[in-house]
């Protein structure tokens, strides 16, 4: 079984101070999994649970099969917060899907963007 990391993204309700309109997260988790539609399927799962009541899963999910393979599945490496002005198709048409990414996309579950 092969390991992957995968990236989700969340927008998050407005918080006290903040200056943009939207708060949006980009968090990294590790996978193992027998493939990459796998390994999103299983972090499409935890994030909606992740999102709860505060935040919204934005169906973006990416993956990579990392050279070596780890003993751990689930585990957030990774997390950024950004404030932005720009609603969530349009950041995720900014800074996700900008037509010049270099990965697979088979299918819509490969990439899990929309």
């Amino acid at each position: 079984m092969d390991s992957y990391s995968t990236r989700c993204l969340f927008e998050w309700a407005p918080r006290t101070g903040q200056r943009k309109l939207h708060l949006y997260e980009e968090r990294i988790t590790l996978w193992r999994a027998n493939s990459a539609d796998d390994a999103i399927d299983m972090a499409e799962r935890e994030a909606q649970a992740y999102a709860g009541d505060n935040s919204t899963y934005l169906g973006v999910c990416q993956s990579y099969r990392l050279v070596e393979s780890l003993a751990v599945s689930g585990v957030e490496i990774f997390s950024l917060l950004r404030e932005s002005d720009l609603e969530p198709q349009n950041y995720i048409d900014a800074l996700f899907a900008t037509g010049h990414e270099r990965q697979t996309s088979d299918s819509p579950a490969t990439t899990g963007l929309a």
